[in-house]
């Protein structure tokens, strides 16, 4: 199948070569004696796997032993030994029982061009839109997916979503007809679990994304209530390109992860800029050591930019516009963390 190429404009929507240049700045340098003893304990913890799925070992336990093994092989080699490791494991014959997971799958391909795109949100979701595809899957794909579904950052990714939506609930419920903006917003799924959209206490919110097909996605599932689906991204967001207004709610909840810390604190200061007296922005972003980087950036070819409360804190830091409040929190299991930046 042809993947469907979006515009990038190199802010924000991750590829190989943003990644490539994030690693790079971590200043390590390859050791061959590293890549070797790295590629043997890869070749043996793949080797394991594959025995386990020949031998039609239950699903979950096979699973849980590869991820953990994969995490303990990251975490002990620096990033670029962990790049390379990571483009071996991806062509090793255990992919071909991984990638029956509907969504190991669909982030391994990326058929809309990019990693992290609003459908594999769906796959995490466990939403509707994505329900035949994942009737479709094999039998053994099905408890690949049982498993991947509850892994730490799947359900940090529905926790956030449920935060967002109570974000803009607590938003409506102090401003008469307030208005909201979300970046990068894919489908806006968030939307769905809305009370104040619901009973239509909002006056506006803007959906921004650089996907046209997630654009097309969101005017058609909201058609006929406030919220208005916009082309747009980080580059257009900076470069004021588009006038939006001012807003009493900004988010951007699936971004962060993907931006350099010098966009990322200019795109912040842009957004505090954006916001009405007494406004907040949220930024959120992926936090290290959740326990699935390993499996995530081999076999779901899914790289972020994982960052602790001091890497966010940095960015806040760095930010030359005033500042009332901070918030800075994680989820219930740790994985993502929050920050809350009020005008």
């Amino acid at each position: 199948m042809k993947q469907f190429q979006t515009a990038l404009d190199g802010f924000s929507l991750v590829t190989t070569q943003s990644i490539s240049e994030h690693t790079r700045s971590s200043g390590n340098n390859i050791a061959t004696d590293q890549i070797k003893e790295g590629e043997a304990e890869l070749a043996l913890i793949l080797s394991l796997t594959q025995q386990a799925f020949e031998a039609n070992a239950p699903v979950p336990g096979t699973m849980k032993a590869l991820t953990e093994r994969l995490q303990a092989l990251k975490n002990k080699t620096t990033p670029l030994t962990w790049a390379h490791l990571a483009s071996v494991a991806q062509g090793h014959p255990v992919s071909s029982y991984l990638l029956q997971d509907p969504l190991t799958r669909w982030s391994f391909e990326k058929p809309r061009g990019y990693s992290g795109d609003a459908y594999l949100l769906d796959f995490i979701y466990e939403h509707p839109a994505v329900a035949a595809q994942v009737a479709e899957a094999s039998a053994l794909g099905a408890e690949v997916y049982d498993f991947t579904r509850r892994a730490a950052s799947a359900v940090a990714v529905r926790e956030r979503r449920e935060i967002l939506a109570a974000h803009v609930d607590a938003v409506a419920e102090a401003t008469d007809g307030a208005e909201v903006l979300a970046i990068a917003a894919g489908h806006l799924r968030e939307a769905e679990l809305s009370q104040a959209l619901q009973s239509g206490r909002l006056k506006r919110w803007v959906a921004l994304d650089q996907d046209p097909v997630s654009v097309g996605t969101v005017a058609s599932a909201f058609h006929g209530s406030c919220i208005e689906a916009i082309n747009g991204s980080v580059r257009t967001i900076l470069g004021r390109a588009q006038k939006l207004g001012t807003f009493d709610f900004i988010y951007a909840a699936g971004l962060y992860d993907y931006l350099a810390e010098s966009v990322a604190v200019r795109l912040t200061e842009r957004c505090l800029q954006m916001l009405k007296p007494g406004g907040k922005f949220l930024l959120a972003n992926f936090a290290k050591d959740i326990g699935v980087e390993g499996y995530m950036e081999t076999f779901m070819n899914w790289p972020l930019i994982w960052r602790t409360d001091e890497d966010v804190q940095s960015i806040i830091d760095k930010v030359k516009h005033p500042i009332a409040d901070v918030s800075l929190t994680r989820g219930e299991n740790g994985g993502v963390i929050y920050a809350v930046l009020t005008v």
